[in-house]
C-alpha cells in the first residue's frame, strides 16, 4: 500500500512522470482508513494521500484483453514499469517481466513484494505489511523489554520507506547501466530484505557474540531518555571522551574516578542509579531545548523527544521544507512529508494533489499512443477501462 507508491512519489518529486495504472474503480487504498476528508465533500484514504502526490492516473482492466494489449502498447513509451502485486500476479495478468521485456527490451521492470518475485523464498506466496517484514527481521524482539511481548509498528512505516529507498536506488541504478548497455533489467525488492539490511547491527552484534542494543538503553555506553522542564531529551553516549564531557557539563566530577564506570559497558547498568538522578536534577530547571544547546556546545550527542505540536513550529523543519500543506475539508490542510533529497541543480517544485482514479486515461492515451477520440471510445466500449 505505500512501499511502491512512496518510492515513485519520490521519484516524481526528482522530476520523474508517474503514471499509476489503477483497476476499474481506482485502487483499494483510496478507501483505506484512517480517512482524510476533502475539499470537494470526499474521503481519502491516509496512506494512498501519504504516497501518490505528483502522479497521473490512468484505468485500466488488465483483465480484458484490450486493457492488457493497451498496456503493452504504453510500456514501449515508458521507461520503467514498477508493481507491487503479490508474486505472480502480474505473470499471470500477462504483464510480467517477461511480457513488458519481449515487447520493450529497454525497460526496468521493478518489482516491491514481501518476500520476492526472482529468488526462492519459502514465504514468497505470504501477504505482507510492513510490521510482517519488521518483525521477521527481528526488529522487535531486540527492542522488547523484559518480560512483556514485542510491540509492533514502533516506528511507522519504517519497512514500507526503507523498501522505497531502495527501489527507488534500484531503478536509478538500472537506468545508469541502461544508459551504458542499452538494455533494462529486472529490480526486485523484498521488504524481508530491506528490513534486515536496515537492522544491521543486531546480525554484526549477534555474530561477534556480543549483546544486541535493546529497549531501555542496555547495551554498550547510554541511549536513555531523560526529563527536563517541558518534556524528554535524548542522550547519546557511547565513546569516553564523551562521558568525561557529560561529567564536566552535569557537574559531576566523581564518576571520572568511579570504578563502576571505568568500562563503557558498564554504564548502560547504570542509567537509573547514577546518571538519570543526576542528570534530571541538572535539567530540572531547564527546557528540552535549552538542555540540548548546551549539551551540544560540549560534543554530547544529545536532542529533545518532539512532538508534532514542536515539528511544525521546528525552524529546521520550516527551512527544509519537511511539512508541506495540501489542502483538506472546510478551508483546512493536511500536512505531509517534504522532499529529503536536496539537490542544486534540481530545484523542488510544487506538491500536486493524488489524482482522481482514471483522471489522465484519455489525456494519456492520445498523447502517449496517438490514439484518436473515437479509438478511445471504442475501447471504453471494448471495456479497456472497466467492464463493458
Amino acid at each position: 500500500m505505500l512501499a511502491l507508491p512512496y518510492a515513485t512519489q519520490l521519484l516524481a518529486l526528482l522530476g520523474a512522470e508517474v503514471i499509476k495504472v489503477e483497476p476499474p474503480g481506482g485502487e483499494g487504498g483510496r478507501a483505506a482508513r484512517p480517512l482524510v476528508p476533502m475539499p470537494d465533500g470526499g474521503t481519502i484514504g491516509a496512506t494512498f494521500a501519504r504516497g501518490n502526490l505528483n502522479k497521473s492516473s490512468l484505468v485500466l482492466d488488465l483483465k480484458n484483453p484490450a486493457g492488457r494489449a493497451l498496456f503493452l502498447d504504453l510500456v514501449r513509451e515508458v521507461d520503467v514499469v514498477a508493481e507491487n502485486m503479490r508474486p505472480g500476479v502480474m505473470d499471470r495478468l500477462g504483464v510480467g517481466y517477461a511480457d513488458v521485456a519481449a515487447v520493450a527490451p529497454r525497460v526496468v521492470y521493478l518489482s516491491v513484494s514481501g518476500f520476492g518475485n526472482t529468488t526462492p523464498s519459502p514465504y514468497r506466496t505470504w501477504p505482507a505489511y510492513a510490521p510482517v517484514a519488521e518483525a521477521m527481521a527481528g526488529l522487535y524482539e531486540i527492542a522488547r523489554e523484559p518480560g512483556l511481548p514485542p510491540r509492533p509498528g514502533i516506528a511507522g512505516a519504517l519497512d514500507d520507506l526503507s523498501a522505497a529507498l531502495f527501489a527507488a536506488i534500484g531503478v536509478l541504478a538500472a537506468l545508469r547501466h541502461r544508459e551504458v548497455t542499452g538494455v533494462g533489467q529486472y529490480v526486485d525488492i523484498a521488504m524481508f530484505d530491506s528490513m534486515l539490511a536496515m537492522n544491521d547491527m543486531a546480525a554484526q552484534l549477534w555474530s561477534l557474540g556480543l549483546p544486541p542494543y535493546v529497549a531501555g538503553g542496555r547495551g554498550t555506553g547510554i541511549m536513555a531518555t531523560f526529563r527536563a522542564a517541558d518534556g524528554y531529551f535524548l542522550i547519546s553516549v557511547i565513546r569516553e571522551h564523551q562521558l568525561a564531557r557529560l561529567t564536566a557539563t552535569v557537574g559531576r566530577p566523581d564518576w571520572s574516578t568511579d570504578p563502576r564506570l571505568s568500562d563503557r559497558g558498564q554504564w548502560s547498568e547504570h542509567v537509573e542509579d547514577l546518571f538519570r538522578p543526576a542528570i534530571e536534577e541538572w535539567a530540572g530547571s531547564r527546557t528540552r531545548l535549552r538542555v540540548v544547546e548546551q549539551l551540544a556546545a560540549a560534543g554530547i550527542p544529545a536532542a529533545p523527544c518532539n512532538t508534532m505540536d514542536d515539528l511544525v513550529n521546528d525552524p529546521h523543519v520550516q527551512s527544509h521544507r519537511m511539512l508541506v500543506e495540501l489542502p483538506s475539508a472546510e478551508g483546512r490542510t493536511t500536512l505531509m512529508p517534504g522532499n529529503p533529497i536536496k539537490m542544486s541543480r534540481v530545484g523542488e517544485g510544487p506538491l500536486t494533489m493524488f489524482p482522481a482514479a482514471g483522471q489522465d486515461t484519455e489525456r494519456l492515451l492520445t498523447s502517449l499512443l496517438d490514439l484518436k477520440a473515437s479509438e478511445v471510445d471504442r475501447l471504453r466500449d471494448a471495456g479497456a477501462f472497466g467492464p463493458a
